[in-house]
């Protein structure tokens, strides 16, 4: 069956971290951190809708001007997501530029953002033509998790230690729904943008006689969304992807990560170090390649893809990957 969340690592293991999240078939898209971005197509950019942060060192977060320049003059709401002081650091990055040109503009873009704290959220939104100003304070209300909640996804975090607050995230679909192709030829449909509506109406729980019209040749089909699902469609558990990075290896760390992805079916954690540099790596509050293994091990994920590696690997990146990879099948193997 194929996947609908389609992740990718933006840059190489050695380079900023982003994790670009696909939406199959579907014109969007989710960002987890928002390092240099400059690999991804301005088409992909323009897909996003929300992205997660998980802080707000530079290497997590200085793609945010390439992001604004490419939304400014576009009918638009771009959301993002961070932890304790993000308000204050979006503000900060947009105060470092002139808006007084932003009357002319005739879209309405705007930027809001989201400050998760232990307790409570507090949004802010900033209008462009307004310039960035925001016009109001923080809107604060309680924490609660998903802080993300659609009909199709949710997105949930965890708030962990980095010597500050640091997030990690994990997208998860309601379910899953895989479209029989072979039922659709017996019935004479064909795939289109009325397959996306259809899910849509699954996910949103309407009513099994709620009616359809499908485009068929030169004319359309009429079905109710109850036989058409039960027909064309099957549905199962939905895909679970976490991202996690920058994080002490702590007993707090340890619990609430392996808690937190428990059976992810794509894992992707940071593995900064090789084990016989344990030593820099908690001077510096990041995971070994080993242990960041066996933490996915531990987690039973499915899947588990290493990442954000020290430079000093840059002539041995395949190291890293081994002793991560090493770890974890034999973790997986109860070894």
């Amino acid at each position: 069956m194929r996947p609908s969340l389609l992740p990718r690592m933006v840059n190489s293991p050695l380079h900023d971290p982003a994790l670009f999240v696909q939406f199959l078939f579907e014109n969007k898209a989710i960002l987890f951190d928002l390092g240099e971005i400059y690999t991804l197509s301005t088409r992909d950019i323009l897909k996003l809708s929300m992205v997660f942060v998980s802080h707000t060192h530079m290497d997590h977060f200085s793609g945010f001007d390439r992001l604004l320049r490419l939304f400014l003059g576009r009918d638009k709401q771009l959301t993002l997501y961070g932890p304790r002081g993000f308000l204050r650091n979006v503000e900060g990055k947009l105060a470092g530029y002139q808006w007084n040109l932003v009357d002319n503009f005739t879209n309405n873009f705007s930027l809001q953002a989201v400050e998760i704290l232990p307790e409570t959220t507090r949004t802010r939104t900033y209008v462009c033509r307004q310039q960035f100003q925001s016009s109001r304070d923080a809107v604060v209300c309680p924490f609660s998790n998903p802080i993300v909640a659609l009909p199709s996804f949710s997105v949930f975090v965890e708030i962990l230690d980095h010597r500050i607050p640091c997030l990690a995230f994990s997208i998860k679909e309601q379910f899953h729904i895989n479209i029989k192709t072979d039922a659709l030829k017996r019935l004479g449909l064909q795939p289109g943008p009325w397959l996306n509506r259809f899910k849509q109406a699954i996910f949103q729980q309407l009513p099994g006689d709620t009616e359809l019209q499908i485009p068929a040749g030169n004319g359309s089909k009429h079905h109710t969304l109850g036989s058409l699902t039960e027909k064309i469609a099957l549905i199962t558990p939905g895909q679970k992807i976490t991202y996690v990075t920058d994080v002490g290896y702590s007993r707090e760390n340890v619990e609430k990560i392996v808690s937190f992805a428990q059976n992810s079916d794509h894992l992707f954690m940071e593995a900064a170090f090789l084990d016989k540099h344990a030593d820099i790596a908690a001077d510096k509050c990041h995971l070994t390649a080993r242990q960041a293994g066996d933490l996915a091990a531990l987690a039973q994920a499915k899947r588990f893809t290493p990442f954000h590696f020290s430079p000093r690997y840059t002539d041995n990146p395949q190291d890293v990957i081994d002793e991560a990879m090493k770890a974890y099948e034999e973790g997986m193997r109860g070894e």
